[in-house]
């Protein structure tokens, strides 16, 4: 069966929607050490802003130069640019080629990326929130189908943490967020 990546990416931005109306402290810590909750959103946000732009074509450096700063209220400002990143996903050709930071790639690639750093990143809000951290389990399928034949790419990008071990019969979201350096058995966040 064919994984409708387009219908994901709305899941994974919904999952990352709910979380983000729980928010309560801005400074709660993440399991993505580099960030505490704000810093988490302000990452999601920016990606969002440049989906658009670089969907419809542009370049890094042209897309940035569009881009306008992000605003305070961090839920208003996902929302408005998830939005419109979604309008942007369902109106490409998957086969549209799309220039990122490290070269052209088609637009289905693009958008496995950006799902799997959604779904990943809400995992990291929940936990910074206290909320339910349980991921949509087609999506986590999908993900792992993505990106675990990546395994030794992506642990020399330095994109993510070292891979935590867990069991091999660990639940697949488990493994899924142990591959990119989070501690899915770790109750509480760093």
């Amino acid at each position: 069966m064919a994984i409708d990546w387009l219908e994901l990416q709305r899941t994974a931005a919904r999952g990352f929607t709910d979380r983000l109306t729980r928010v309560t402290d801005w400074s709660a810590p993440t399991p993505d050490t580099e960030w505490d909750v704000a810093q988490l959103v302000e990452h999601m946000v920016d990606e969002q802003r440049w989906i658009p732009p670089l969907l419809s074509g542009m370049t890094v450096a042209d897309a940035e130069a569009t881009l306008a700063p992000i605003g305070d209220d961090l839920r208003a400002e996902w929302s408005r640019y998830a939005e419109s990143a979604g309008t942007a996903w369902a109106a490409t050709d998957p086969n549209a080629p799309v220039h990122l930071s490290y070269g052209v790639v088609p637009c289905r690639d693009y958008l496995r990326q950006q799902v799997a750093d959604i779904a990943i990143h809400t995992w990291d809000l929940a936990r910074g929130v206290g909320g339910d951290d349980r991921l949509d389990p087609d999506l986590v399928a999908a993900t792992w189908a993505d990106i675990e034949p990546q395994r030794d790419m992506l642990a020399a990008s330095g994109l993510f943490a070292d891979p935590v071990p867990v069991p091999d019969d660990a639940p697949l979201q488990d493994r899924l967020l142990a591959l990119t350096g989070r501690d899915p058995r770790r109750g509480d966040t760093p």
